[in-house]
């Protein structure tokens, strides 16, 4: 569950928009929040907002915008449109962030997303870009050269659209966050949706890779245990998800990972032992194993939960 919006983004903190408002001295050193207070706005309020935005903020200025409530984001597709429009008159924008809202105003798999793609083509100095839900979410393989980190927020992605994340060629990328999630929210990515960027010839740059949250947390496990990309990773994280003692041993026997100088398994449902032999088996590599889950049996049955669902 998601309960706190981001206090800063990109290494600015974070400041909503209120039109009208007095502009703080340096408005390049905070990430704008665009938000209507009233999650039942219909669609004028937010289009009023970002123009009340560009109307007062210096176009200059502007290089990091966080996207919260746009009005009844559960049945209403964020206006990447509108986003596209505003952009193209920042010219320095670097960092975007679609969809901040907290499990209270909307659960993360009832996100409503449109096509992405208009918006990295729109901006080719893009370096960040965050987003949360995948309901409706469409990318389009595209070259961006600007791009360095991309993290993407699910209770369950879809595969067509990791496959496309795989299929994009972003020779800076550095960092990817995928959270994979359950089919039970429209996650139905699998191993072979994730082949491309395992292989990492369109990721020359990557050094943190995060599949995080994953039903099939073992079957991924075992597939980046022998992929060629982690050869030069520095972060890899494998956190929230379902992970066994099936995971765990594929991981042992895997490549070496000594490599790395940080591996997350945080929120895992590894035996002590098992998580102590992956401890022991990478003595210069911070690894955290904290977080362990215990399996539920309902009636005779045994559930294991990622950390982020609905």
């Amino acid at each position: 569950m998601i309960h706190s919006h981001a206090s800063s983004f990109a290494g600015l903190p974070v400041l909503p928009f209120t039109p009208g408002m007095t502009l703080p001295e340096d408005p390049s050193a905070v990430a704008w929040r665009l938000e209507v207070e009233n999650s039942e706005a219909g669609p004028k309020e937010f289009t009023g907002l970002v123009r009340a935005m560009l109307d007062e903020v210096p176009h200059e200025s502007v290089r990091a915008v966080v996207v919260g409530e746009w009005g009844e984001a559960y049945d209403r597709t964020l206006p990447v449109d509108l986003l596209v429009d505003a952009a193209r008159r920042w010219p320095h924008l670097r960092a975007v962030f679609l969809a901040d809202l907290l499990s209270e105003q909307c659960e993360i798999s009832w996100l409503s997303h449109d096509d992405v793609t208009p918006l990295l083509a729109a901006c080719p100095a893009l370096e960040v870009l965050w987003i949360r839900g995948a309901d409706g979410l469409e990318l389009t393989p595209v070259r961006h050269t600007g791009l360095r980190e991309l993290r993407i927020e699910s209770g369950g992605l879809p595969g067509e659209v990791v496959r496309a994340v795989g299929a994009c060629d972003l020779p800076q990328l550095r960092r990817l966050d995928l959270w994979l999630g359950c089919e039970d929210y429209y996650g139905d990515s699998t191993v072979q949706d994730l082949a491309t960027i395992l292989a990492g010839s369109n990721l020359p740059a990557l050094r943190h890779l995060a599949l995080c949250n994953a039903e099939n947390a073992d079957a991924v496990t075992a597939a980046v245990a022998s992929a060629p990309v982690v050869g030069r990773l520095e972060v890899l994280d494998l956190s929230m998800g379902v992970l066994t003692d099936e995971g765990g041993a594929a991981l042992l026997a895997g490549q070496p990972l000594t490599h790395l100088r940080r591996l997350d398994l945080h929120h895992h449902y590894l035996s002590e032992e098992t998580a102590a032999a992956v401890v022991a088996a990478l003595p210069g590599v911070q690894v955290d194993v904290s977080d362990p889950q215990e399996p539920e049996d309902y009636d005779g049955t045994i559930y294991r939960y990622t950390a982020v669902g609905e």
